[in-house]
C-alpha cells in the first residue's frame, strides 16, 4: 500500500473524529520551510496543532512514539510561523491523534486515540 495515501487517509479519519468531538478544522497540511502541521483545529477554548500518526496496529510501538523531540521542535517552529500570521485569542496547544487501521484504507472503523496537550511549546 502507498504509505503517503495511507497517511492522508488517516488524516481524513482524524479530521472526521475531531469534527464529531466539536472541533472546527481550520487548516490541513500547513507547510513552511520548518515543517508541516497535519491538522489545525479549534474548539471554543483552544487552537490545536495536530500531528496525526496512522498505523495498522501498535504491536511494535504506539504511534505517538514517532513524535520525537526533533519532530516536536519542527512542529513548534511551524506553529510559531502560523501564529505570526494568524492572530488568535485562543490558547494554542499540541495534540497527537493516533489512527489504527488494521485493514489499511479499507478499515471501516479505525481505532482513534486523541492525546490532548501531548507536549508543550517550550
Amino acid at each position: 500500500m502507498n504509505e503517503k495515501l495511507f497517511g492522508r487517509w488517516g488524516e481524513a479519519a482524524a479530521a472526521d473524529y475531531l469534527r464529531k468531538k466539536g472541533y472546527t478544522i481550520t487548516g490541513t497540511g500547513y507547510r513552511t520551510r520548518m515543517g508541516e502541521i497535519d491538522l489545525i483545529a479549534e474548539d471554543r477554548r483552544f487552537l490545536a496543532f495536530v500531528e496525526v500518526k496512522t498505523r495498522r496496529d501498535d504491536g511494535f510501538a504506539q504511534a505517538r512514539e514517532a513524535v520525537t523531540a526533533a519532530k516536536q521542535r519542527r512542529l513548534i517552529a511551524t506553529a510559531e510561523i502560523y501564529l505570526s500570521t494568524h492572530e488568535t485569542k485562543k490558547q494554542p496547544r499540541f495534540d497527537v491523534v493516533e489512527v489504527y487501521a488494521p485493514e489499511g484504507t479499507g478499515t471501516e472503523e479505525p481505532r482513534i486515540v486523541h492525546i490532548e496537550n501531548a507536549f508543550s511549546g517550550r
